[in-house]
């Protein structure tokens, strides 16, 4: 889908159990920078939201200090979704219970322009538009995707999240 001219945006959020410099939060913390660099090498990858330490841990979009933002530009959601749920990324993804809540909706898609980058302010209202209305091609999700160039929904019910 990427020869039509777009890119797939991602957001995912995470409120935290504790701040980034808890004791409870070192895991997570030491498992950044090689996860991050796993996606800057992974196919497809494109951009990601990053501050001066190379993450995005410090970047608040929300009044909540304990909830992180996490967004990225890939060439296509298949090649997104290879990185996230078929490298070492899921295991990161199986120990997400020990470092933050359990949330309902936090993750968005959208298709961007090639070469755009999304603000953090235009992800939340991607995540505030897909839990007022649902998946549509404004913002969806793995599991009910939407083509760049038209409105047809792809659902994908092989695709899960590991636990």
């Amino acid at each position: 889908m990427s020869d039509l001219g777009f890119q797939v945006a991602q957001v995912n959020i995470a409120r935290a159990l504790a701040p980034m410099d808890a004791e409870g939060m070192a895991e997570f913390v030491m498992a950044l920078e090689p996860i991050n660099a796993l996606a800057d090498a992974a196919p497809g990858f494109v951009w990601r939201l990053q501050d001066e330490t190379g993450d995005a841990t410090s970047i608040r979009v929300f009044d909540d200090e304990l909830m992180l933002i996490n967004m990225s530009v890939w060439k296509s959601v298949e090649a997104l979704a290879t990185f996230v749920y078929r490298s070492e990324h899921t295991a990161v993804m199986r120990r997400r219970k020990q470092w933050f809540e359990t949330m309902r909706l936090y993750l968005a898609l959208w298709w961007v322009r090639s070469g755009h980058r999304p603000t953090p302010g235009e992800a939340r209202e991607r995540l505030e538009h897909l839990r007022f209305h649902g998946p549509t091609p404004y913002a969806f999700t793995f599991k009910r995707r939407f083509a760049p160039d038209d409105e047809k929904a792809i659902v994908d019910d092989e695709l899960e999240c590991p636990a």
